[in-house]
């Protein structure tokens, strides 16, 4: 399967939300950077707009947001 294409950006957050994060992904056994990816994933599929071409499938989404293979549950 061929690797999907990323577009990178600069992201600024306050040390507090930052921290908030990091302390997020560790929990979840990801890194900053993919928790932030997922936060993201999560919040377009939960709002309905993820239907543009190139996101992420539902299946997909759902698939990283469980840390270390536990099955995802929905909301």
């Amino acid at each position: 399967m061929a690797k999907q294409q990323t577009k990178g950006f600069l992201l600024r957050l306050d040390p507090a939300t930052m921290e908030l994060v990091e302390q997020w992904a560790a929990q979840e056994f990801r890194s900053v950077n993919g928790q932030i990816q997922w936060i993201i994933a999560d919040s377009l599929r939960r709002h309905g707009r993820n239907k543009a071409k190139g996101c992420q499938s539902d299946n997909q989404a759902a698939d990283e947001s469980s840390p270390a293979g536990e099955p995802a549950t929905s909301d």
